[in-house]
């Protein structure tokens, strides 16, 4: 290929390399021959050498350095080679390159030219390219040429003064006068930049925005002329008068018309007139009618009109267009917040975008499906959402079941129905749901007291049959733990009644621990089950206790812990199994310092028991023992609240210590008088007396002493105390368990009581101790407290 070989020439040889190596070849022995002539002096070829130079930057290869030969051809008095400067110019210079300063003043002085096409390749370059130096120096040209009667140059001016006002936004004030000028203009191309132009000024400056509003009836006109003029060759599109102009308006009027109540009454009745006479079946039509409906819902509208522009969206779901579906929704998810009613009453068509093929498209029918879930509607939307949960993509599951518990949590008719709902959700997606799910359904089974014998049931059953979704087999797990004993029973009004064995039961956890399916986690949650049922079975404690003592030598060292301590229950603390592996409280999500699962470990995990060294759940007692600890107030009237409603402390066994009376220390001094105590319990030779020992506004310290008046000693001695909800308890650690016979020596306990709100303060006190052959366990209620001596 010969150096001066013309550029469809080139083009062809270049098109016809078989390879890129045969390409890269054509082009380097090409762009030689360009250089050389590029040094040589001008033999008339330079446009055509820098036309085949752009074609080569366009296919990726450098051609940096023909940058200075756009320069020269700008400064050419020739059209030809001035166009052809120009638009390398374009392509291969920046604000960054420093031979982009060097065609500053050719561009002034063309700016100047007589000939309106070559003012406007300035003009055009100038909009492209221009930094933020030349627009300064240029600005009062293009001011000038604002003015000019060529609307053609007018036309390219104003774009050139928006790439002006984004580059330095403090000569807008400049172009303000000649751009409200330009209104007055016919010429649609004019009208165009100009619009533009005044948008870029309200956008950056608030004055000018003050400006131009006075300038919304002249939009209004010019925008009335465009909606019902007739057909017009020139500017129509699909039917449609200049859609562009139309659009670029409504984008002007909503700006000008945001947060002013007098631009929106001047607007609200062309913006009705564009909605109902403005064709949406073509693009051209949908898109006039879309920019209206941001309009409307942007400025301080007519509600009659809002609800027009919900509907002109619920049209826009029922076209075949997926982009325009696509956009519909997304301003139906901007308006639903505001507009909830308007946006329901397209409720179906919403829904039925769920089964649309494009990804998208769904995705933005599940958000906004979700966004219009109501009291009224979630039974009749949930199972929609329920029937695309059970066949949506992979990629959508954990945001449905994520927006599915949500609104269940907020709406939900029923416990039984919001249980039902979450079971579900998780047999059909319990791979895909987050980790706060299991501590939020299992606090929510233990507020539904009365359909715990329901939940476990059912939640057996659903393990019997699948074990591999982990999150149903945690919460199934934790629910037969806890509720083992509904379980046996088979009682149950709300399902047919099930006879359960004890066997059947340790059999569906013993699969769970030992499947391979299993998480660490899962497998925690069916051993602390099977430790729990030991209270709650009667038959197969031993197999219980070997199914524990397994786990002792596990390779998971919490499971291996969990295991280790359960096997101290059974043997050092046997006595107090009973009381440890009791039922849970009702979790409170609003109690101080608990985040339900929501914190990073994302679930609950039951406390070990050498670690419980506050907050141990208190034993349920049989019906012929005294009255559980945790119905606190049941004489004032009001209903017994479950555990969370009190603060429960227990206390562990303390090796005994004895030390002499430090009170008596300098006893030649007059010491404080010995705060004054009262007996709170006597029985069986043991006293408990309790004595305020410090009382502010909000707090109190107490101190509780037990003595032993028979002659055997009182050991394994353990008090408990719970108050109400409000009151906020601490109990110190005991000086130790065991009481001396004779009275030869006490044990006390100092507990501490926070009060912020001042109600009437109660407690009652557990005391549990034995005493050879016997266990004596009693509740007292202390309804009043001494004052303190001072």
């Amino acid at each position: 290929m010969s150096p001066s070989v013309r550029l469809q020439e080139m083009i062809r040889v270049i098109r016809g390399a078989r390879t890129q190596g045969e390409e890269r070849g054509v082009i380097q022995r090409e762009c030689a021959a360009i250089r050389a002539q590029f040094r040589q002096a001008d033999n008339g070829t330079r446009s055509h050498n820098l036309a085949k130079l752009l074609y080569v930057h366009m296919l990726g290869y450098p051609a940096h350095f023909g940058q200075m030969e756009c320069v020269r051809l700008i400064a050419s008095p020739r059209y030809n080679e001035k166009r052809v400067g120009y638009l390398g110019a374009m392509m291969l210079l920046d604000e960054k390159q420093d031979a982009s300063l060097l065609i500053t003043n050719s561009i002034k002085n063309d700016l100047s030219h007589s000939s309106q096409y070559v003012q406007s390749l300035a003009l055009c370059t100038l909009g492209c390219m221009g930094s933020a130096e030349m627009c300064r120096d240029l600005a009062p040209e293009i001011d000038r040429l604002l003015r000019a009667s060529n609307s053609y140059i007018k036309k390219k001016a104003a774009l050139c003064a928006v790439h002006i006002v984004r580059k330095v936004p403090e000569l807008g004030e400049l172009f303000t006068p000649a751009s409200r000028s330009l209104l007055s203009e016919k010429n649609h191309g004019v009208l165009h930049g100009a619009v533009v132009l005044i948008t870029e000024l309200c956008e950056r400056n608030p004055e000018t925005l003050e400006q131009f509003r006075k300038a919304v009836p002249e939009l209004v006109q010019i925008m009335k002329g465009l909606v019902m003029s007739g057909y017009s060759p020139e500017h129509n599109v699909a039917g449609i008068s200049d859609p562009f102009l139309q659009v670029r308006i409504l984008r002007l009027l909503r700006i000008l018309g945001r947060n002013n109540e007098t631009a929106s009454d001047a607007v609200n009745d062309l913006l009705a007139q564009v909605a109902t006479n403005t064709d949406s079946s073509k693009t051209a039509g949908s898109a006039v009618l879309y920019e209206t409906v941001l309009t409307v819902m942007d400025i301080k509208s007519e509600s009659g009109l809002r609800v027009l522009a919900v509907n002109i969206l619920g049209r826009f779901l029922l076209n075949n267009d997926r982009n325009i579906r696509y956009i519909s929704m997304t301003s139906l998810q901007k308006i639903v917040q505001t507009d909830h009613n308007a946006v329901q009453r397209h409720r179906g068509t919403i829904v039925d975008c769920l089964k649309d093929q494009d990804a998208s498209v769904k995705r933005r029918a599940l958000e906004l499906s979700l966004a219009l879930v109501s009291a009224v509607n979630i039974r009749s939307l949930m199972k929609e959402l329920l029937l695309f949960l059970s066949s949506c993509p992979p990629e959508l599951r954990a945001h449905t079941t994520s927006g599915i518990f949500n609104a269940a949590e907020r709406y939900a008719p029923s416990q039984r129905w919001h249980i039902d709902t979450i079971l579900h959700v998780l047999t059909t997606a319990g791979g895909d749901v987050r980790d706060e799910t299991v501590p939020n359904l299992i606090q929510l089974i233990t507020t539904a007291t009365e359909l715990h014998c329901y939940t476990v049931h059912k939640l057996y059953r659903a393990l019997i049959a699948d074990i591999s979704v982990q999150s149903l087999v945690q919460v199934a797990c934790w629910c037969i733990g806890e509720y083992g004993d509904l379980l046996l029973r088979g009682e149950c009004e709300e399902t047919e009644p099930v006879q359960v064995a004890e066997d059947d039961v340790l059999d569906a956890l013993e699969t769970v621990l030992q499947s391979h399916m299993s998480s660490p986690a899962t497998r925690g949650f069916a051993l602390t089950a099977t430790m729990k049922l030991s209270t709650r079975i009667t038959h197969n404690v031993d197999r219980i206790r070997s199914i524990v003592s397994i786990y002792g030598s596990c390779i998971d060292v919490e499971l291996q812990q969990r295991a280790v301590e359960y096997n101290a229950l059974f043997k050092k603390y046997d006595h107090m199994r009973a009381a440890v592996l009791e039922r849970m409280p009702v979790i409170d999500k609003s109690s101080p310092g608990h985040t339900n699962g929501e914190s990073a470990g994302g679930s609950i995990k039951e406390m070990e028991p050498t670690k419980r060294t506050q907050e141990v759940v208190l034993p349920q007692e049989p019906a012929n023992q005294v009255c559980d600890l945790l119905d606190l107030l049941g004489g004032s009237g009001e209903p017994p609240q479950p555990s969370p409603a009190l603060s429960t402390t227990a206390l562990g066994p303390v090796s005994s210590t004895a030390g002499g009376d430090l009170l008596d220390l300098l006893g030649g001094l007059d010491v404080t008088p010995v705060p004054p105590s009262v007996i709170v319990y006597e029985k069986n030779g043991v006293t408990l007396k309790l004595q305020t020992d410090r009382q502010t506004d909000t707090g109190m310290t107490i101190t509780l002493t037990a003595t032993n008046s028979t002659d055997r000693e009182i050991t394994s001695l353990t008090l408990q105390a719970a108050v109400p909800k409000s009151v906020q308890l601490q109990m110190k650690a005991p000086s130790g368990d065991v009481i001396p016979a004779h009275g030869l020596g006490q044990v006390t306990q100092t507990v501490l009581l926070n009060n912020p709100n001042k109600v009437s303060l109660k407690m009652r006190v557990r005391v549990c101790y034995t005493s050879q052959d016997f266990v004596c366990q009693d509740t007292v209620q202390i309804d009043s407290f001494p004052s303190p001596a001072w």
